[in-house]
C-alpha cells in the first residue's frame, strides 16, 4: 500500500508537471487570459492577462493515479475513489461554464450565484445519495475528538450534508485569491486524507490513491501557480479542488472532519459573511480593508505591515498543516 500511494503522488505530479509545460503556453495563444476585479488591491491589476483554467493540470494528474494505481481496486469493487473523481468532475465542470463565460464576456462575471448553487445542490444530492446506496455514507454523525456517533433523521442528515457540500466547495472558491493559495492550503488537507486511509486501509485503499495523486497534481501544479504565477487554476480547479475536499470526508463518513481540517477555508468564508454583514449594518463601514481574510493582509489591514503573497501562502500553509495533524488524531479512533 506505501508504495502504491507514493507511485500515485508521483504520478500525479508527473503528469501535472508534464502537461504544463505544453498547456500554459497553449492558453496563451489563445488569449484564456483572467480578468481581475475592479474593486481588488489595485497591485492585482498586473495579473490581468494570466492564463486560467490551469486547474486541469492537477484534475489530469489525479485521473491517471486512479486509473493506473486505483485500477485494481475498482475492478475489485471498490469505487470509493472513482465516485469521488466524478463528484469532484461535475463540480470542475459548473467551474469550466463560469470561466467560459467569463472569457466569453471578457469580465470577471461568469454563471450568476443562482444557477452556480442550483448545479452545486444537485451535484451534492447525487453524490450523497450514490454514497448512501454503496454503503460509505451512514445517517450517523461522527465526532471527531469524542470519538462518538450520533444518530440523526435520514432526511435531515442528508439535507444538512447537501448544503455543508454547497459551503466548502465554495469557500474553498473563495480562497483562491492570490498565487499559490488555495492550491497549497489543499496540500495538507490531501495529505491528511492519504494518511488516515493509509492507517485504515481495507476498503479505503483506492481514496488513499484519488488523495496521493490529486497531492502530487498539486504540487506539480504549484510549479506554474507559484508567486509570481504563470497560470491561474480558474473556477475549473477551485470547484473541483471543494468538490474533491468535501467528497473525501464524505466518502470516509466523517463530515464533521471538515471543521478543523478546513480552518482555513472556513475563516476566509467567515470573514466574507462578516463583511458583508457589517457594510450592511453600518449603511457602507467596513470591518475590514478587504474580504476575504488574505485580501485584508494584503492591504496592510489592523498591523499596519502589508503582507507579500508568499507571506499570507507561507502563513496559511502552516496553519493548514497544524489542522491536518490536529484533525488526523482527533479522527484515529474512527475505525480503529
Amino acid at each position: 500500500m506505501t508504495l502504491r500511494l507514493i507511485e500515485s503522488l508521483l504520478t500525479g505530479f508527473a503528469v501535472a508537471a508534464l502537461l504544463g509545460t505544453a498547456y500554459v503556453p497553449w492558453l496563451r495563444k489563445i488569449k484564456a487570459g483572467q480578468e481581475i476585479k475592479e474593486i481588488g488591491p489595485n497591485w492585482h491589476k498586473t495579473k490581468a492577462g494570466t492564463p486560467t483554467m490551469g486547474g486541469v493540470m492537477f484534475i489530469t494528474g489525479v485521473a491517471a493515479a486512479v486509473f493506473t494505481f486505483g485500477f485494481t481496486f475498482i475492478r475489485g469493487g471498490e469505487l470509493g475513489a472513482l465516485f469521488v473523481l466524478v463528484f469532484s468532475l461535475f463540480f470542475g465542470a459548473i467551474g469550466f461554464l463560469d470561466d467560459y463565460e467569463k472569457l466569453k464576456k471578457k469580465q470577471n462575471l461568469g454563471l450568476s450565484a443562482k444557477a452556480k448553487f442550483i448545479l452545486q445542490l444537485a451535484v451534492a444530492v447525487a453524490l450523497l445519495y450514490l454514497l448512501r446506496l454503496e454503503g460509505y455514507l451512514t445517517p450517523a454523525l461522527y465526532v471527531p475528538f469524542w470519538n462518538i456517533t450520533i444518530h440523526m433523521p435520514e432526511w435531515l442528515y442528508f439535507a444538512l450534508c447537501a448544503f455543508v457540500v454547497v459551503g466548502t466547495v465554495n469557500s474553498v472558491n473563495l480562497t483562491d485569491g492570490i498565487d499559490g493559495l488555495a492550491a497549497s492550503v489543499s496540500v495538507p488537507v490531501f495529505l491528511f486524507y492519504t494518511a488516515v486511509t493509509f492507517f485504515w486501509g481495507g476498503r479505503y485503499g483506492a481514496l488513499g490513491v484519488f488523495s496521493a495523486g490529486l497531492t502530487g497534481g498539486l504540487f506539480g501544479f504549484l510549479l506554474y501557480n507559484h508567486h509570481p504565477a504563470r497560470c491561474f487554476m480558474g473556477d475549473t480547479g477551485s470547484l473541483f479542488l471543494g468538490g474533491a475536499v468535501c467528497g473525501m470526508a464524505f466518502a470516509l463518513d466523517m463530515p464533521l472532519i471538515l471543521v478543523p481540517l478546513c480552518l482555513v477555508f472556513i475563516l476566509e468564508t467567515l470573514s466574507d459573511i462578516i463583511q458583508v454583514g457589517y457594510f450592511k449594518l453600518t449603511h457602507g463601514k467596513r470591518f475590514f480593508k478587504m474580504a476575504p481574510f488574505h485580501h485584508h493582509l494584503e492591504m496592510g489591514g489592523w498591523l499596519g505591515h502589508k503582507w507579500t503573497e508568499n507571506q499570507i501562502v507561507g502563513l496559511f500553509t502552516a496553519i493548514s498543516l497544524v489542522c491536518a495533524v490536529v484533525s488526523f488524531f482527533a479522527c484515529m479512533g474512527r475505525y480503529a
